[in-house]
C-alpha cells in the first residue's frame, strides 16, 4: 500500500528530476520552469489540495528549493531548513481539544481545573475556546475519561531544539536562533510544507562546466539501496553522472578517529571531558543552546566530510567536493564558511536519485573491489560506532582504554540530556559520542529505506570488508598537506 507520506516523497523527487534535465538542457528559465507547472498539474481540479492555484503555488515554492532559490522573506536567512508557506495547512491550532469521548459528567473537574476561563459547556460536550487557552494541560490532567487530548503539531512535536511555531495565521514558523537544522521536522509534515535546499543545479553547472567535481558517499551509504549496491556500484555511476571520481567518507572516519583519539588522550590528562564533533546538528545543539560546552568540551577534530574535503582539495587544487549521505544538516556544515577546506555541497540518497533518473542512470553491480576506509570507519554511521573507532587507535597506540567511561547518545532527548548534564558538571562520563538522530546517521531523516532493510543489507556488505588497522590505513595518504583541526589553517592551493 502507497501511504500519503511515500506518494509525496515519490512526488518530490519526480519534481526534482524534473528540475535537473532543465538545467543540464540550459532549459531552468522562468519560461521553461512554468510551463512544467502547468504540465504537473494541467487542471482545472485539484488533485491533493483545496483548488489547482493553491496546488500549483506549492510546486512553484518547491522549484525554487529545487533551483537554488530562496523561498525565504529574510533575505538574512541561512538555513537551509525551509518553509514552504502555501503547502502549510489544516493543521489544529489549539493545544489541547476535547473529544466524542467527554461523557458531559456532573463534577466537571476540568471547567473546575482551568484557570482562565477557556473550557466552557458545549451542546453535548465541553468546549476549549483556542483563544482564552494557555496551554497549562490542567483540565486533560483530570478528566476521568482521558476525553481531552493535547494536540500537538507533528513538525513541532519532532524538533529536538524547539525552534518550531506558528504565526497568527497558523502557518508554521522556524526560530534559525534555536533551529540546528537537523531536518527532522521535514519528514514529519504531512503536508510537505517543510524542505531544505537543493543544489543540484549548482553541481550540474560545475559537471558542465568541466570543473573536476568529486563525490563523496556518507558510510551510512552501504546498506541504503540494499547488497547488490556497494561502494563499486555507487562509484561507477556516479562516474557515469559525470563526477570525476568518489572518496568514501569512511576513510574520512578513520582520519578523524584517528586525531580525536589523540584529543581524548590528552583530555584524560588533564581530567577534562570531550564531546564528539562529527554531527553537525548535535555541533548545532551545542553552539545554539550550549556555548560553553561548544567552546570548553567539544572536539576539535574537523568531521569526517570536512577531512576528506580538505584531503582531496590538498591532492587536486580548485576541485569541486560534493558529499551524499542521509543527512540535511550536512547542507548546512557546507554553507560554514569559518571551516576551511569543507565540501562544497551536500545532497540526500533521495536527491542522488532524481540526479540519476535525470540523465536515465541506474545502479550496475560490478565485480570489482572498492575500499578506502578501515571498517572502524565505515561503523561511523551507527551509533556508538565513532566512540569505538576512537578507541580503537587508542588501542593501536597501545594506551590503556579500560578506565574509559563513555555516554552513546543517539536521538535529540538523549543528547539534550547528556549535554544538559555536563554543562551542569554532573557527567560522570569522561567523554559523550552525540549524534541528533536515532541509531545514528543510518537513521537520518533522508535514509533511502527502513532501518531494518538498511541494517540487513549492511551487515552483508560490510562483512566483506577486510580487517585494515584504522593508523595503518592512514599511512596511505598525505597526511600532513592538510589540517585535521577546525581552527588549523587550511590553504586550498599547495
Amino acid at each position: 500500500m502507497v501511504t500519503n507520506d511515500v506518494a509525496f516523497v515519490e512526488f518530490k523527487h519526480k519534481l526534482i528530476e524534473a528540475v535537473c534535465r532543465l538545467a543540464w538542457e540550459d532549459k531552468l528559465d522562468a519560461e521553461h520552469t512554468e510551463e512544467m507547472v502547468y504540465k504537473i498539474l494541467p487542471g482545472p481540479k485539484p488533485e491533493y489540495r483545496c483548488c489547482v492555484y493553491k496546488e500549483r503555488e506549492i510546486v512553484r515554492g518547491r522549484i525554487k528549493l529545487a533551483g537554488r532559490q530562496d523561498i525565504s522573506t529574510d533575505k538574512e536567512s541561512n538555513n537551509v531548513v525551509k518553509v514552504i508557506e502555501a503547502a502549510c495547512d489544516e493543521c489544529p491550532i489549539v493545544a489541547y481539544s476535547v473529544t466524542d469521548i467527554c461523557r458531559f459528567c456532573l463534577g466537571k473537574p476540568c471547567l473546575k481545573a482551568c484557570n482562565f476561563n477557556a473550557i466552557k459547556p458545549g451542546e453535548v460536550r465541553m468546549h476549549i475556546d483556542p483563544a482564552a487557552c494557555r496551554h497549562c494541560g490542567a483540565c486533560s490532567k483530570v478528566c476521568p475519561f482521558n476525553a481531552i487530548v493535547h494536540m500537538e503539531r507533528p513538525c513541532k512535536k519532532s524538533c529536538p531544539a524547539g525552534a518550531i511555531d506558528y504565526n497568527e495565521y497558523g502557518i508554521c514558523t522556524i526560530d534559525e536562533s534555536k533551529c540546528i537544522q537537523c531536518g527532522q521536522c521535514i519528514h514529519s509534515c504531512p503536508f510537505g510544507a517543510i524542505g531544505s535546499k537543493v543544489y543540484l543545479v549548482n553541481i550540474i553547472e560545475d559537471i558542465k562546466a568541466g570543473r573536476e567535481v568529486y563525490a563523496m558517499c556518507a558510510p551510512a551509504t552501504e546498506g541504503q539501496f540494499g547488497e547488490d549496491v556497494d561502494m563499486a556500484a555507487m562509484r561507477n555511476a556516479l562516474i557515469k553522472l559525470g563526477f570525476k571520481d568518489m572518496v568514501e567518507v569512511g576513510l574520512g572516519g578513520d582520519m578523524t578517529a584517528a586525531y580525536e583519539s589523540e584529543e581524548w588522550s590528552e583530555a584524560l590528562k588533564e581530567g577534562r571531558k570531550m564531546t564528539t564533533s562529527c554531527c553537525p546538528a548535535f555541533i548545532n545543539l551545542l553552539k545554539k543552546h550550549f556555548p560553553a560546552v561548544y567552546e570548553n568540551n567539544m572536539s576539535q577534530t574537523v568531521s569526517p566530510m570536512c577531512a576528506v574535503s580538505r584531503y582531496l582539495k590538498a591532492i587536486h587544487p580548485g576541485c569541486v567536493t560534493v558529499f551524499i549521505g542521509p543527512c540535511i544538516a550536512k547542507k548546512a556544515e557546507t554553507m560554514d564558511k569559518s571551516v576551511e577546506g569543507n565540501a562544497d555541497y551536500a545532497m540526500t540518497y533521495g536527491e542522488l536519485g532524481s540526479l540519476m533518473a535525470s540523465k536515465g542512470i541506474e545502479f550496475e553491480k560490478v565485480n570489482e573491489a572498492y575500499q578506502e576506509a578501515s571498517v572502524w570507519g565505515k561503523r561511523f554511521a551507527s551509533g556508538g560506532g565513532v566512540a569505538a573507532a576512537v578507541i580503537e587507535c587508542m588501542q593501536e597506540r597501545r594506551e590503556d582504554t579500560s578506565d574509559i567511561k563513555l555516554l552513546k547518545c543517539a536521538g535529540g532527548a538523549e543528547c539534550k540530556k547528556a549535554v544538559l548534564m555536563l554543562a551542569n558538571g554532573r557527567l560522570s562520563e569522561d567523554f559523550i559520542e552525540g549524534m541528533m538522530c536515532e541509531g545514528g546517521c543510518v537513521g537520518g531523516p533522508s535514509k533511502h529505506r527502513t532501518e531494518a532493510e538498511i541494517t540487513k543489507a549492511r551487515n552483508t556488505l560490510l562483512s566483506k570488508a577486510d580487517k585494515r588497522n584504522v593508523l595503518d590505513n592512514l599511512k596511505q595518504y598525505p597526511m600532513d598537506s592538510f589540517s585535521m583541526y577546525r581552527d588549523g589553517h587550511f590553504e586550498e592551493e599547495k
